[in-house]
């Protein structure tokens, strides 16, 4: 029993390999229907959670945190499905949502950009040039997006278990390679990976209850006890703080014990 995520450009194939390796190991895939439960859970339009994940954060963001909101509602809905096991995630992010999982094989597939380009040709009946123009600018987003967001180039191969370049070696060719290595004792679940996964899931839910109210927050648990650390207020308000972000985390189910933590802002007379 294990996780898989799939990390792919734009006609890369990516799609493919994931349907197949899925089917092969009677695992469930999952992509976009993430996006779909993280919109009806936190009642936010699905457009606005596509854009957050594939758009490269703008100035306004980082005055804002419109996209740390949405990017957080996202990591908790993919962390929520694939605490069953046995699912193969395709979707962008799966490889920095799960970084920290022993249990989760990440690989990424590549392919040369020309044959992306004449994929994009025939699959959007578009001229060689713009098929050139609107991969290299999606490429330059997710890019973006990655060391915005986590400090970290979704095109470094550091990131992943597996880099297959899909040329010599046929959709089939990755789709096997996938399949041994996911068989491997490294990537089953153990009780101790399980336990990471549960609490990583649990810092997640919390994160996104908070949010929109503490954007500045971040949370982490151990054991099932929930540590909410850096959530910004005034000392004449601290304690109706610490008491408003520890009434939202025990709203999470699982949640039993919290520990909060505040940073004082300066206020004038």
């Amino acid at each position: 029993m294990s996780i898989i995520t799939i990390s792919r450009g734009s006609y890369s194939r990516g799609k493919e390999v994931a349907e197949k390796i899925a089917q092969r190991l009677g695992y469930e895939c999952v992509s976009r229907d993430v996006l779909i439960e993280a919109s009806d859970e936190f009642n936010i339009p699905e457009i606005k959670l596509v854009r957050a994940i594939h758009d490269s954060p703008s100035v306004l963001d980082r005055f804002t945190h419109g996209k740390e909101k949405y990017v957080a509602y996202i990591r908790a809905a993919v962390l929520k499905r694939v605490l069953k096991d046995n699912v193969v995630y395709h979707g962008l992010a799966g490889h920095f949502f799960l970084q920290d999982i022993p249990h989760v094989l990440k690989a990424r597939i590549i392919a040369d950009f020309e044959d992306r380009v004449r994929e994009e040709m025939k699959r959007e009946n578009v001229s060689a040039e713009k098929a050139r123009y609107t991969l290299k600018k999606d490429d330059e987003e997710r890019r973006k997006w990655g060391l915005s967001l986590y400090g970290a180039d979704t095109a470094d191969n550091r990131l992943y278990d597996m880099v297959l370049h899909i040329k010599t070696l046929r959709v089939e060719d990755a789709v096997e390679l996938l399949f041994q290595a996911a068989n491997r004792p490294c990537f089953r679940t153990t009780p101790e990976s399980r336990k990471i996964l549960e609490d990583l899931s649990h810092a997640a839910q919390v994160q996104a209850a908070l949010v929109a109210g503490f954007p500045s927050a971040r949370v982490t648990a151990k054991n099932g006890k929930i540590f909410v650390s850096n959530v910004e207020t005034s000392l004449l308000m601290e304690r109706e703080v610490i008491g408003e972000v520890t009434k939202m985390a025990l709203r999470v189910p699982g949640v039993e014990e919290v520990t909060v933590s505040t940073t004082h802002s300066i206020t004038s007379d």
